[in-house]
């Protein structure tokens, strides 16, 4: 019996886990990128450069509903504890990215993307058969995840409008913590995947790129 009230727990906590992280609920841990600025800037956006800017924003937060969902299922299969701590303490710190994301959605008055039901399942099968592979293949696979969103955040500088310094602050420390969470994944013993693996992820990518970018 309480083997049954302990996996039903755990089914009701991922359930939440998942509405909250779709519908981007939660209180950040740290400062809005943006209320460091001296000044509020949006207002000198053209009409095209607030879609394209929405657009890419929307394209980041998709990324960061996938990781909320892919720590989450690599912390449920993790075989120690500090394997375990270390997925649940990375998607903490990025549940701020998803959620500054989603107010700067808001402030550009945009939608999130409509597939955010679908990104996140599909994110945690990945989570979920990346740790039953054992911690060295989800160590692996968070290390090869980190560097290509860190290179997909630099390219979202180049390609943000250079008077958007609000959406500019958020990519700039988002792209800061990935770096991070990529060298910890590292320092645990997270190896370089072969480069097959890393090529089609990063094919699902750009396809989950190109689609949030409009939808």
């Amino acid at each position: 019996m309480i083997n049954i009230h302990s996996k039903v727990n755990v089914m009701i906590d991922l359930i939440d886990g998942a509405l909250r992280t779709v519908h981007s609920v939660g209180t950040p841990l740290r400062q809005y990128p943006p209320d460091t600025l001296p000044v509020y800037d949006d207002i000198h956006l053209t009409e095209a450069e607030q879609r394209h800017t929405a657009a890419l924003m929307r394209v980041n937060h998709v990324g960061e509903v996938c990781a909320q969902a892919l720590y989450t299922g690599q912390a449920m299969m993790a075989k120690t504890t500090s394997i375990k701590t270390f997925n649940q303490q990375a998607a903490l710190e990025e549940q701020d990215h998803l959620l500054w994301t989603a107010k700067r959605l808001r402030e550009l008055n945009a939608r999130p993307s409509l597939l955010n039901p679908v990104w996140y399942l599909g994110a945690l099968g990945l989570g979920i058969l990346a740790g039953t592979l054992g911690d060295k293949v989800s160590l692996a696979f968070v290390k090869e995840t980190e560097a290509q969103v860190e290179a997909h955040l630099h390219s979202h500088e180049q390609l943000l409008p250079i008077k958007d310094a609000r959406s500019r602050v958020i990519v700039a420390q988002m792209k800061q913590d990935e770096a991070e969470h990529g060298r910890q994944a590292t320092q645990l013993g997270g190896f370089n995947l072969p480069s097959t693996v890393s090529t089609v992820m990063r094919l699902s990518a750009k396809v989950m790129t190109r689609v949030a970018y409009y939808f």
